[in-house]
Order: C-alpha cells, then sequence, then structure tokens
C-alpha cells in the first residue's frame, strides 16, 4: 500500500450504534461454564455485531427435575440486549437427570434425550419453559448442534431419529411462542442422503430457517455448501431463510477442533474471517455467525472429572484468553488482529444495502512493482454492494490459499462511470487505512472510470464509491 497515500481510517461504529446487520459472533458453550462472560462485553460492545448465537444448556439449566434456573441465561441474554445486540439460541444438550449416558460426558453433549418417553417428555418441557422465560427477548431458536456429527449426537448420527426430535422441539416452540421462529438442520456436513431423509420426513414443514455450520479451508467452499442448502431450501419450502450459524478457524495452528493442524496465524484467521463473512453476505446468507467471540475449550467429547479431555483449546477466538488449571478461559482478554478486521467489516456492512451486479472490465498491462503483466482481476474474487442512496462499495481479492501463500500485487479494471458514483477511496480491511486514489491509480476514459494498477492482496481490499456508510478518522 506504500504507493498510496493514507488519508483517514475508519471509525468503528459500536453494536448499540448499529440499527440493522447481518454480521455475528458466536457466544457459545456458556452452558459448559468455560469462560468468563462478563471480560467479554466490552468486546462484543465495541465489535459492531448485532447477533450472538448463545447455547441454552438443559444440563446447568435444570438440576432438579422440573425446576428451571434460567438465573445464568438471564444475565447472558440481558447484556446482549443492553449492548445492541440480539441473542439467538441453540437449544441443547442433553441432561444426565434423564439420560444415564450424560451422566460421563461433559456437559451432557450429544447425548439426545430419545430413547424413553420420560427423556422425550422431560425435553418437551424444557423447551417450552425455556421458550416461554425469553419471550419477547429471544426470537430465533435453534434445534441442537451439529446432530449430523459423533460428536454431537455420540449414539450415531440418524436422520430419521434427528427429523422426529426437530419436528417435536418445533412444535413446542411454537406452542410457548407462536411468533418465534424455529432453525432447523444445523448441520456441519452436506450430505446428501441424510438432508433428504429429513426433507422427506416433512421438517421444513415445522422450521422458519435452516442453518449450517462451514469450515472450510477455500472460499469455493464456501460457495458450495451454501448452494447445497439453497437447493434443499428452492426444493422443499422456498420461504425458508439460511443462516450460515458457525464458521471460523483458529489463529494458531496446535489449535484443536474444525481445520485443525493448518499453519493458521493470527493474520491468517483474520483474513479468513474477512473472505467467510463477505462471501456469506454476498451469496444471500440471512445472517451470518462467526465462531467465535473468545478462545475457549472445543469441550465436546469431554468426560466428567477429566480436565484433561477438556483440555482441547480451539483458539477460534477474535478475542485471546490464557487458560487457567480447570481450562477455563481466564486472565487477561486481548483483541486478535481478527477482531480489528470484523469491527471494519461490521461499520461498513451494516443497515440497509444489496448485492449489486456491475460490470467490470478487465485491463492487462505492466506493473513495474511486479516487474511485469499485472493481476488478472478477472481472477480476482469481487462483490459489489450498493445502499439506497447509490454509494456502492466493492470488495476484491486474489483468492488465493491463505495457508500456503500470500500475496501482494497490482491489478487493473475499468468500470462504466454511469454505474457508480464518483468519490472514489481505496481501504485495507484487515487495518482500516483509507488511501487516496491520485491520478496515476484512477482517471476517466471514455465514459469508464479506469483502475490502473491498484493494490490485489490475498486479504480483501475495499474501493468505495459515494462513501458508502463510511465514519472516517481524518490522518
Amino acid at each position: 500500500m506504500e504507493q498510496l497515500k493514507k488519508i483517514g481510517q475508519i471509525k468503528p461504529k459500536k453494536s448499540v450504534d448499529i440499527k440493522k446487520s447481518r454480521i455475528g459472533l458466536g457466544f457459545e458453550k456458556l452452558d459448559r461454564d468455560i469462560f468468563d462472560p462478563k471480560k467479554s462485553y466490552p468486546f462484543v460492545a465495541d465489535s459492531g455485531i448485532k447477533w450472538a448465537r448463545l447455547q441454552s444448556g438443559w444440563q446447568r439449566t435444570e438440576r432438579e427435575k422440573g425446576v428451571y434456573d434460567f438465573s445464568w441465561l438471564d444475565s447472558i441474554v440481558d447484556k446482549m440486549i443492553s449492548i445492541g445486540v440480539e441473542p439467538w439460541l441453540c437449544l441443547c444438550y442433553g441432561n444426565d437427570l434423564y439420560t444415564p449416558a450424560a451422566k460421563t460426558v461433559f456437559g451432557a453433549v450429544g447425548c439426545p434425550p430419545i430413547n424413553t418417553a420420560e427423556e422425550r417428555e422431560a425435553w418437551t418441557s424444557y423447551v417450552k419453559a425455556t421458550v416461554t422465560h425469553f419471550k419477547g427477548r429471544i426470537h430465533y431458536y435453534e434445534v441442537w448442534n451439529e446432530p449430523d456429527g459423533q460428536w454431537c449426537w455420540k449414539h450415531g448420527p440418524s436422520a430419521d431419529e434427528l427429523a422426529d426430535f426437530t419436528v417435536a422441539t418445533a412444535k413446542a416452540c411454537k406452542t410457548a411462542d407462536p411468533e418465534c421462529e424455529v432453525i432447523g438442520f444445523v448441520t456441519c456436513c452436506a450430505q446428501p442422503e441424510f438432508h433428504k431423509i429429513m426433507c422427506e420426513k416433512g421438517v421444513c414443514e415445522h422450521i422458519d430457517a435452516i442453518s449450517y455450520h462451514a469450515y472450510g479451508g477455500s472460499d469455493g467452499s464456501f460457495k458450495n455448501i451454501y448452494k447445497f442448502y439453497e437447493n434443499i431450501r428452492q426444493k422443499y419450502k422456498p420461504e425458508l431463510k439460511i443462516i450460515q450459524g458457525e464458521s471460523g478457524t483458529q489463529s494458531r495452528s496446535d489449535g484443536c477442533g474444525a481445520l485443525k493442524g493448518g499453519a493458521w496465524t493470527e493474520l491468517k484467521q483474520a483474513k479468513f474471517l474477512l473472505r467467510h463473512l463477505i462471501t456469506d453476505l454476498a451469496l444471500g446468507a440471512e445472517f451470518t455467525s462467526y465462531f467465535s467471540c473468545m478462545d475457549m475449550a472445543e469441550a465436546l467429547s469431554g468426560t466428567v472429572g477429566d480436565i484433561a479431555s477438556i483440555s482441547d483449546f480451539g483458539y477460534f477466538g477474535v478475542v485471546g484468553a490464557e487458560f487457567d488449571g480447570n481450562a477455563r478461559a481466564t486472565g487477561s482478554y486481548y483483541a486478535k488482529p481478527s477482531y480489528y478486521a470484523l469491527q471494519n467489516l461490521t461499520s461498513i456492512l451494516c443497515e440497509d444495502y444489496e448485492k449489486a451486479d456491475i460490470e467490470v472490465e478487465v485491463i492487462k498491462e505492466h506493473s513495474q512493482r511486479m516487474l511485469g503483466e499485472n493481476f488478472d482481476f478477472g481472477a480476482a474474487t469481487r462483490y459489489f454492494f450498493r445502499r439506497p442512496d447509490g454509494s456502492t462499495a466493492l470488495f476484491y481479492w486474489n483468492p488465493k490459499n491463505i495457508l500456503t501463500e500470500t500475496y501482494d500485487g497490482e491489478t487493473s479494471f475499468k468500470i462504466k462511470s454511469e454505474d457508480v458514483k464518483r468519490d472514489v477511496e481505496l481501504i485495507d480491511m484487515l487495518d482500516g487505512s483509507i488511501y487516496e486514489l491520485d491520478e496515476n491509480h484512477f482517471m476517466m476514459e471514455d465514459g469508464y472510470y479506469r483502475f490502473k494498477n491498484v493494490p490485489i492482496t490475498d486479504s480483501p481490499i475495499l474501493i468505495i464509491f459515494g462513501g458508502f456508510n463510511i465514519d472516517e478518522e481524518a490522518e
């Protein structure tokens, strides 16, 4: 970026100052009490996100049969609302009061209450009590978490079981609050036969939205999995909403969980976050939830009383922490580069906007910085968004594999001047720096705006036309 003049900095927006957004953060696993939420609230409040995914924690809430203590969850829900964030709730997991197998499983993770009439009735009562208790504060309820994975349906995933369970849970939710919306599937593996069974057993008739988890290492994988669920929606119930409910990556190479073993760093995590969330929004997700707010233990396969079994730290957080001897996030919390990238994105892609289709003409020309021909903009990933006032945002990047390559080059292209506004600035989404495009990089040419040898990297760069919702701090 040193060939450009920096003229300002994105001024981050707080969540409470944003009226509408489709960007959220995961705030899961407090059903197992593995981090201190109080110390994370200032980060959430300043992040600009508008959605927080919580997990309900039947095991933590009902410790005496028929008696529900929601106080632990009340404090979280109320705090989120007070800082301008809408909580949505994943109804999970099991309860050792009813399911013997849950007695040895940390947090009763993956122990569905489906084996006896008592289990099923207790679950239905719990769901009704939960939805009734949070009526007016929570609108979206999600049925279980990753039930197509062995870790979350421990006796072996079953589409037949999940279909019956989802329908029963949805009915219980709607009985308690007819205005609530129920989210189904919540799957992490796009398995055609598994989903076909669920759909043919009528699940779609009882839910309002599909959520899916998209842990993949490339932009293409994000698109493919969204298309999979879009096909389900079109075939079975076109009015269903689609929510990207959980996806992220580690900030270090020794992290556990999905995508483990990759050569992740804090910088790569930040690039991944931007590429993933921008793609989700361009594809049309109702909203998208990045996993996660905090560094924490994965805690999906823990054994009660065995600390080592839950010391599987994922390092997925945009906020980092240390861990105590009980595998609980503690110490001083700190913001990672991904947190600042998230702030930049939430401050721009908020309020009213929609994806726009704008024609781009690729230009091939010499780049002295590259000592050769510049990068072919036709090979770039690019998305346009437009606000009601006509201001436009163009996000673009080189879709190199983040794990194995970095890229810093130049590219050129033209856009018809009638398609966008004249006032133009370039922004590095990683750090929020705003740059001027001088006459060497931006010019008017025969009814086109010509961008000549502007930066392109493996991380999203933004060109804005007409301001596009940006609050700037002068350099």
